[in-house]
């Protein structure tokens, strides 16, 4: 019986008027669209009618960047995606939320709550929030170390999980006739007592449609890729070179499977910038125009900021100084400031070379071309084992999310790569995944009074 053929997995990862920075400054584009339900409801049925697995908001609880370069302004991703569910039907829905600065109940409860609005298409993708900014913004003087804010993450996640599993799928009974709603054995208090938090539990918001939300993962360090590994059924990376794509996906797939877990379950999706055109020559010519429109003073002070250096050590005509911290030095966001660092010593940039390769994807990388070759360098990654799919980051919104669903998915469609259908209807379905057992299965639940008088 013949194998059937791997599928890609795409997923749009949606950010104001597109990723390149300088893309709000096009004729085109709206520069308020991120503040309007209606920009993002339309990119969504866009990425929809391309039959994309899911669409993918990242977030922080802080103002991050100079205001003056680019929109920085969010609407909070999760309220987001309650009016995206109520316009769209099957596309997977990713917001991002940070352990550093929440709790487990309150998440748990968000996440569910959209599982149920969207009927079982919600997906968290979970960060520890690095910076001095953010610490700030809570009442915390500084940030909490690397390693502390991923041993706080998995804690996080493992109180997350207990709580989505406090209420048994037949927990609500709906029975008019006896005049029971729900039954109260079949509720838990999770009694969680750890390191970082304690939590009684149950949850207040029933099991939902996928049992737990899909779990999405960002980090790249040694600390993210062992939270991956273990608890991680996607993984968005960013990476320049196809070996350097490969070694992390070996890498990431041996862990995932050293720890008890099938390889198969972790879905690894590195970014990629298409800039596209009806020919290279167009395509380039349209990577030129927004490069020339970046503002170099603003893009110096954030690189500045991700080197941990001054702006004024880094002479825009110059290469990067010889004496950068070491990413030991590095608290946060260290696989980015790794790779941001080897780009520039690997292909001898000067800073203002460094700051138009950033511009477009922020170490993401960016390919330009036609529809055909960025089809072409889809399938060459997908094909040599550095990809499950792809985070598809348009430098330009909505036009290139367009011209991706238009010109390039059907290439991958009829190459056999990409389904020309949703053959389910949750996140997790596109994605193959199982919906995950409920943990207490089978043990018997704990009655708790409030519970019963409640029901």
């Amino acid at each position: 019986m013949p194998t059937p053929q791997r599928k890609l997995h795409l997923n749009a990862f949606l950010m104001s008027t597109g990723h390149h920075e300088a893309s709000w400054r096009l004729p085109e584009s709206d520069p308020l669209a991120s503040t309007k339900i209606e920009h993002y409801q339309h990119l969504a049925r866009t990425a929809e009618r391309g039959k994309l697995d899911s669409i993918f908001f990242a977030d922080s609880p802080v103002l991050f960047g100079e205001v003056g370069r680019r929109p920085v302004g969010k609407l909070e991703p999760t309220i987001l995606l309650t009016a995206i569910a109520a316009a769209t039907q099957k596309i997977g829905l990713i917001a991002t939320a940070s352990t550093t600065y929440n709790e487990p109940f309150n998440l748990a409860r968000r996440f569910a709550s959209v599982d149920w609005v969207s009927g079982g298409r919600a997906g968290w993708n979970v960060v520890t929030t690095a910076g001095p900014d953010a610490a700030r913004n809570f009442g915390v003087d500084d940030q909490p170390a690397h390693a502390v804010r991923y041993e706080r993450a998995a804690e996080f996640l493992e109180v997350a999980r207990k709580l989505w599993d406090s209420w048994d799928d037949d927990a609500v009974t709906a029975d008019k006739a006896e005049g029971v709603w729900g039954d109260s054995t079949r509720i838990r208090a999770i009694e969680h007592v750890g390191k970082h938090f304690s939590v009684r539990g149950p949850l207040n918001v029933p099991r939902s449609p996928q049992g737990h939300p899909l779990i999405v993962q960002a980090g790249s360090s040694e600390d993210g890729k062992k939270l991956a590994a273990k608890y991680a059924e996607a993984v968005f990376t960013a990476h320049q070179t196809l070996a350097d794509a490969q070694a992390f996906y070996a890498d990431l797939k041996a862990r995932t499977a050293a720890v008890g877990r099938n390889p198969e379950g972790i879905k690894i999706l590195p970014g990629i910038v298409p800039v596209i055109g009806s020919t290279e020559a167009e395509a380039l010519k349209l990577e030129r125009e927004l490069d020339e429109l970046i503002k170099p003073e603003y893009a110096r002070e954030q690189l500045a900021k991700t080197l941990r250096l001054s702006p004024e050590d880094l002479p825009l005509d110059r290469q990067l100084p010889a004496d950068l911290p070491s990413e030991d030095e590095i608290e946060g966001a260290k696989s980015r400031y790794t790779l941001i660092v080897e780009l520039a010593r690997r292909e001898q940039l000067t800073v203002r070379q460094l700051i138009g390769r950033l511009g477009g994807g922020r170490g993401h990388r960016t390919f330009s071309g036609t529809p055909e070759q960025v089809a072409d360098a889809i399938q060459d990654w997908f094909d040599a084992g550095a990809a499950d799919g792809f985070n598809i980051m348009p430098p330009v919104l909505p036009s290139g999310l367009e011209v991706f669903v238009d010109q390039v998915v059907p290439i991958l469609q009829q190459r056999g790569l990409f389904r020309t259908e949703y053959t389910a209807s949750t996140l997790r379905g596109h994605y193959g995944l199982a919906r995950p057992d409920n943990q207490y299965e089978g043990s018997e639940a704990r009655e708790l009074t409030s519970i019963g008088s409640a029901l």
